[in-house]
């Protein structure tokens, strides 16, 4: 059984893939067209002293995202360290 856990779970160095998006259909709509959709490897590079923002790479770009829409980005296939 694959391990389960949201985008806010990941801590800088880490990695997942996203299995399912279930943010407002505005902000998710936003999130799509930056590329993140089911299957897209997403790395944590980063977070803000109070922990949001955080900073995740997807696709080459560094995007910052907020932890009320990182709770609703589920997860799965933890991968190791990224090392970029």
């Amino acid at each position: 059984m694959k391990k389960e856990y949201c985008l806010n779970d990941l801590k800088p160095g880490q990695a997942g893939l996203v299995k399912e998006i279930r943010v407002a259909e505005g902000i998710g709509r936003r999130l799509f067209d930056m590329g993140l959709i089911p299957g897209t490897k997403v790395a944590c590079v980063g977070s803000s002293p109070r922990k949001d923002p955080s900073a995740f790479l997807i696709r080459g770009t560094v995007v910052a995202i907020r932890r009320e829409y990182g709770k609703d980005i589920l997860l799965h296939e933890e991968e190791t360290a990224w090392n970029g």
